[in-house]
């Protein structure tokens, strides 16, 4: 478990205010609390509703924050493993993606447990957290700013104030977001999709997605399959628009449809519904004082386990961005960037997304040609495999793009990387994690994530001038840790995931993300990249050309 940051014991204003306690806002109120912030969380439910599996795939780097609150290991530990995507038309498997793992990383590419038993593991960390108020059963129907916070009106009258606010109440806040003025356009898919949590022996099955095009027994249609906990699979099949749950259940035509893909082996139903996917997106992610965050920002299909891991990487940007902000480490203008780079994020999501539905369930006639003769063809060609879209999994984002990120023209971003793997450690990538050990290593830190995500950090490889990282440190608000890699990486498995190089100093964000790569910086060029990534100032020009750096590009 990483140790938590050191910040000044009082928080200087108001309880930052966090609208529903789903995931996104659970985890954005304990990493608020990581910095000694303190929070407000309002839900309107009476309760936790503990109902159906929801969101059941969590990503390895989503792992990662929640470990930072002190939580990830107990989820990972209760969740199923895997490390293969297969994907089979008709009766053919037509390739297996066994997921990269960049680095020595902590926890598996995925790890499926039920969002139901997620929420609660994050309840009792909430519990054992003086800085996070929860409230249940507070409906908020209004909300009002000003220059110094945020007022919230509850539905039976209560008004609760706060300095900051974080939207984080699911995809119907359309009141929410009609009163900030954000508009939450897109569409809507017609098919719709059946989903059942299924207790039964499924041999061999265990540690794998399995994604059926076409299959015998849900012809024309496409079927997902997933492990989960306690000898439980979640299946969701395809359905026409007018598909009839009810009708199904009582006809008996349900469990011929479930004893199609388990056969004759018993079975227990845990949860059965109904849904259609969404493609929608709020125009802006940040009004004055309130971030938008999670369902509440931006909705998308499920193929590719997009969202609720999308909506924790929401929730760790605005906490560590409202904690610099409201501390006074970072002008106002960082919460634009959680704008800049979350709705890059949220823009990339939909686009991966639409390809795959639009794979899924061609929209015209040309694209549904396309997709058949794809599939006909992916069984002995290559070529046509690779344009076969069953869901793009997962992935952090990558803030090339962002004002806070210094691009370097010795490691420039090469795109969206195959499916299944990950970019090269570079400015704007989420730093890959390995272990560490040795003399410049904090007590109880043994992963390097975990000292990256205690405030910036400087971390110098051999040869680089390690007095002036510390002196750029010093001068720079809030906390800097300064590190040698060497003292840290007895192993030499960080510097292999890194490539590093001789006499850089690496700058990592909050989030540990890489902020920038500098050769042979001086200090000047230290404070410069600090100041950049806090958005205390940006890079000049003339520091550009003088180190090479190149408009970042994606």
């Amino acid at each position: 478990m990483s140790s938590a940051p050191a910040p000044p014991a009082a928080w200087p204003v108001e309880p930052v205010l966090v609208l529903g306690a789903g995931p996104v806002g659970q985890t954005t109120a304990l990493l608020l609390a990581r910095w000694g912030v303190p929070s407000i969380v309002l839900d309107q439910r009476p309760r936790r509703d503990d109902v159906g599996s929801k969101a059941i795939c969590q990503q390895r780097d989503v792992l990662d924050v929640w470990e930072a609150v002190g939580v990830g290991r107990r989820i990972a530990d209760e969740g199923v493993t895997w490390r293969t995507a297969r994907t089979f038309h008709r009766g053919t498997e037509l390739f297996a993606v066994e997921l990269a793992e960049p680095g020595r990383p902590a926890f598996p590419p995925f790890v499926n447990i039920s969002q139901t038993r997620t929420e609660l593991l994050l309840d009792e960390r909430i519990a054992a957290e003086p800085l996070v108020d929860l409230r249940w059963g507070h409906r908020v129907t209004a909300l009002d700013q000003d220059g110094t916070g945020v007022t919230v009106t509850c539905a039976d009258g209560p008004r609760v104030r706060g300095s900051y606010l974080v939207l984080c109440s699911g995809a119907r806040s359309d009141e929410l977001r009609h009163q900030l003025g954000v508009r939450f356009e897109g569409h809507s898919f017609d098919d719709r999709f059946l989903i059942c949590d299924i207790r039964t022996d499924m041999p061999g099955w265990a540690t794998e997605r399995r994604f059926y095009f076409d299959p015998d027994w849900n012809r024309g249609r496409q079927v997902l399959i997933h492990p989960c906990p306690d000898s439980t699979f979640r299946i969701d099949w395809q359905v026409p628009p007018d598909y009839d749950l009810d009708d199904e259940a009582a006809s008996g035509a349900l469990d011929a449809r479930i004893r199609q893909v388990i056969g004759e082996r018993g079975y227990e139903i845990v949860w059965k519904s109904v849904y259609r996917f969404h493609s929608r997106l709020a125009d802006r992610m940040r009004r004055g004082r309130v971030l938008i965050a999670g369902d509440a920002a931006h909705l998308v299909s499920p193929f590719g386990a997009r969202g609720l891991n999308s909506g924790v990487g929401d929730a760790e940007n605005a906490a560590w961005k409202i904690a610099y902000a409201g501390r006074g480490w970072a002008p106002d203008a960082l919460l634009d960037t959680y704008h800049d780079e979350r709705h890059a994020a949220a823009r990339e999501n939909i686009a991966v997304t639409t390809a795959t539905m639009d794979f899924l369930v061609p929209p015209d006639g040309e694209r549904a040609r396309y997709r058949a003769d794809v599939l006909a063809r992916a069984a002995a060609d290559p070529a046509a495999r690779a344009l076969v879209d069953s869901g793009r999994l997962a992935e952090p984002f990558w803030y090339v793009d962002s004002p806070l990120t210094t691009a370097d023209a010795r490691r420039p971003f090469g795109g969206r990387p195959p499916r299944g793997q990950a970019p090269p450690a570079g400015p704007g990538v989420l730093v890959p994690d390995a272990p560490v050990r040795g003399a410049g290593c904090p007590p109880r830190a043994s992963r390097f994530r975990e000292l990256a995500r205690d405030g910036f950090l400087l971390l110098a490889t051999p040869e680089a001038d390690l007095d002036a990282a510390r002196a750029a440190a010093t001068a720079a608000p809030g906390p800097v840790r300064v590190l040698a890699l060497g003292a840290i990486d007895a192993s030499g498995a960080l510097a292999a995931a890194l490539d590093a190089r001789p006499a850089e100093v690496w700058v990592l964000r909050p989030d540990a993300h890489v902020a920038a790569v500098l050769a042979d910086p001086t200090g000047d060029d230290v404070r410069a990249a600090l100041a950049r990534a806090a958005a205390r100032s940006t890079t000049t020009r003339a520091e550009e050309d003088r180190h090479g750096v190149l408009p970042a590009s994606r």
